[in-house]
C-alpha cells in the first residue's frame, strides 16, 4: 500500500504484443496466469500517439485530439508528427483523476499521488513528478547526438551515470534493437527503487521494429518476443519488490505488410498535390495543394482545402488500390475520429496494405531528408527509416564513413534509408479481423478480470486496481 492508501501501480506498454506472441514469453504468460488477460479493442488508428493519449485520458480522439502520429498543423500550414508537448492532448490523465479522487489537485503538489511517465508520448510539459522521454540534441552545426529529456533535471544525470546515455540510436532506426528496451527497463527499476512513485508508466518499444521489419509470421519476430521477455524480468521483479499491480497492454497489433501504397502521388497524378523546387529537390506544397495526404501506416488523414475539391480527391482514393475505406465527417464521428485536426477525408487501408508518405514522381527529386531517419521533417510516417538501403552496393561503407566522420568532430549524414517500402513486412492502424493478433491487456489482478475491454475503457480499470474512488472524483470533476 503506498502512503496515500492506494496501491502502486505499474502500467507496461509492450508495443505490438498479440496473444499469439505471448505464447514466446514464459514470464508475461505467468503474470496473465496470475491474473487474467484481456482482448484489447483499439481506437482507430491503431498508432502510438492516439491509442496512448485514449488509454491515459479513457476518450476517444474526437475528444483529446490526437488523431494519428501526427497531422497538418492548419493554423500553421505545416505537416509535425511526433511532437512532444502535453497541451496537444485534452482530457484529465490517469493519475490526475486520482489525485482528484484522493482530495488533491490535479496538477500535483505536496503530498501528491505521484507518477512516473518512462517514454509515453506527450510527456514534456504535462504533470508527472518524474518524466524521461527521447530528446536529442540538435547542435547548430548540424550535428544530431543521441539524449532523452528529463524531469527534474537532476534525474538525467542520476539515470546516466548508473545506465549510461540514452541509446537514442537503438530506439528507431536501422539499428534500433533490443538495447533501447533495456535502457528503459533499467530507468524504470531505478525508479522504482529510489522515486518510489505510485503509478509508473513504461514504454517498451523493441516488438515494434522486427514485426515491421520481417512481419509477425517471421521467425524472428518470435525471437524478439522471447529476448523482451528476458529483458522485462528484472522490471516485473521490481514490481512485485514494491508491492504493485501490474499491468501490460499493448497499442495494436502487427500484422502482415504487402502493399505499400502511394497515396501522394495518386493525388498529384491527380492534379490535386502540389510541389515546390529548391536545388533539384521537390517539397511537398501544402499552402497551395488542394487535397494532400499525412500517412500514417494504414490510415491517411487527406486534407482537401475546398469544398468543391472534396468529390474529386474522393473519386481518386476510391480507385486506388489498396485503399478498402474513405471516411469523409459524417463517417469520421461513427469511430470518435471528427476532430478538427482529422483531414477533410480520412482513408483506411485494405488488408496487408499501408500508406507511404513519398509524393515526389522520380526519385531523382526526392528532397535529402527522405535517405535520412528524419522523423520531424518527413510530412508522414516512413517505416523504411528501419532498413538501410538495400539497393545501394555501397550503403554499408557509406554508413561507417559516416561512422568515422562522427567520431572524429566532423559533420556527416547518414544517408542510407531506402526510398521506397518494399521491405516493410509489418504493419498497424486498424483492428485486426483475428483477436489472437490485436492488442491485449493482462495483469496480475484477478478480481479485475474481464475478458475484452476497449481502449476507452483502461483508465477506469487503472484507477480501480490503483484504488481510487472513480465516483468520487466524477464527482468532483462535474463540481
Amino acid at each position: 500500500m503506498s502512503d496515500h492508501g492506494t496501491t502502486p501501480l505499474v502500467v507496461i506498454d509492450v508495443v505490438g504484443l498479440t496473444p499469439r506472441l505471448l505464447r514466446h514469453m514464459p514470464r508475461l504468460s505467468a503474470l496473465a496466469a496470475a491474473g487474467f488477460q484481456a482482448e484489447l479493442e483499439p481506437t482507430v488508428p491503431a498508432v502510438t500517439c492516439s491509442m496512448q493519449s485514449t488509454l491515459l485520458t479513457g476518450t476517444p480522439p474526437r475528444d483529446h485530439g490526437s488523431v494519428a502520429n501526427g497531422w497538418y498543423f492548419r493554423e500553421l500550414g505545416e505537416v509535425h508528427l511526433w511532437r512532444q508537448h502535453n497541451r496537444l492532448v485534452g482530457g484529465e490523465k490517469v493519475w490526475e483523476t486520482a489525485r482528484r479522487a484522493l482530495g488533491g489537485d490535479p496538477r500535483g503538489g505536496d503530498d501528491t499521488y505521484t507518477v512516473a511517465n518512462v517514454c509515453w508520448w506527450y510527456a514534456m510539459g504535462a504533470s508527472a513528478d518524474w518524466t524521461i522521454t527521447p530528446r536529442p540534441i540538435y547542435y547548430a552545426d548540424g550535428k544530431k547526438e543521441p539524449d532523452c529529456y528529463t524531469y527534474p533535471p537532476a534525474l538525467h544525470e542520476e539515470l546516466t551515470a548508473e545506465l549510461g546515455g540514452f541509446p537514442l540510436f537503438n530506439y528507431w532506426g536501422p539499428t534500433a534493437g533490443l538495447a533501447s528496451t533495456e535502457w528503459l527497463v533499467g530507468a524504470a527499476r531505478a525508479l522504482l527503487r529510489d522515486k518510489r512513485p505510485d503509478l509508473t508508466l513504461v514504454y517498451l518499444p523493441h516488438l515494434d521494429y522486427d514485426l515491421q521489419r520481417y512481419g509477425p509470421d517471421d521467425p524472428r519476430a518470435a525471437r524478439a518476443a522471447a529476448d523482451l521477455d528476458q529483458a522485462m524480468a528484472p522490471l516485473l521483479m521490481a514490481a512485485k519488490e514494491r508491492g504493485a499491480t501490474t499491468v501490460a497492454l499493448s497499442e495494436y497489433g502487427i500484422t502482415p505488410a504487402r502493399r505499400p501504397v502511394d497515396v501522394n502521388r495518386a493525388l498529384r497524378h491527380a492534379g490535386l498535390l502540389e510541389v515546390y523546387s529548391q536545388d533539384e529537390m521537390e517539397y511537398l506544397d501544402p499552402w497551395t495543394s488542394r487535397a494532400f495526404a499525412v500517412a500514417d501506416h494504414q490510415i491517411a488523414h487527406v486534407y482537401v482545402r475546398e469544398p468543391e475539391d472534396l468529390a474529386r480527391a474522393r473519386e481518386v482514393l476510391e480507385r486506388l488500390d489498396g485503399v478498402d475505406q474513405v471516411l469523409d465527417r459524417r463517417d469520421q464521428a461513427e469511430i470518435g475520429l471528427d476532430h478538427a485536426r482529422s483531414g477533410e477525408l480520412v482513408v483506411l487501408a485494405e488488408r496487408e496494405a499501408w500508406f507511404t508518405y513519398y509524393y515526389w514522381l522520380d526519385d531523382h527529386y526526392a528532397p535529402d531528408f527522405a535517405k535520412l531517419v528524419e522523423i520531424h521533417r518527413k510530412p508522414g510516417f516512413d517505416p523504411a527509416e528501419l532498413f538501410m538501403d538495400p539497393d545501394d552496393p555501397l550503403v554499408k561503407v557509406r554508413a561507417a564513413t559516416a561512422l568515422a566522420r562522427k567520431k572524429s568532430g566532423m559533420r556527416y549524414t547518414m544517408n542510407v534509408i531506402p526510398l521506397n517500402g518494399r521491405q516493410v513486412r509489418g504493419t498497424h492502424g486498424l483492428t485486426p479481423p483475428d483477436p489472437e493478433n490485436g492488442p491485449v491487456l493482462l495483469s496480475d489482478a484477478p478480481d479485475a478480470a474481464v475478458p475484452r475491454i476497449h481502449a476507452t475503457d483502461v483508465k477506469e480499470l487503472l484507477l480501480r486496481l490503483a484504488g481510487a474512488d472513480v465516483s468520487s472524483a466524477r464527482k468532483s470533476e462535474r463540481l
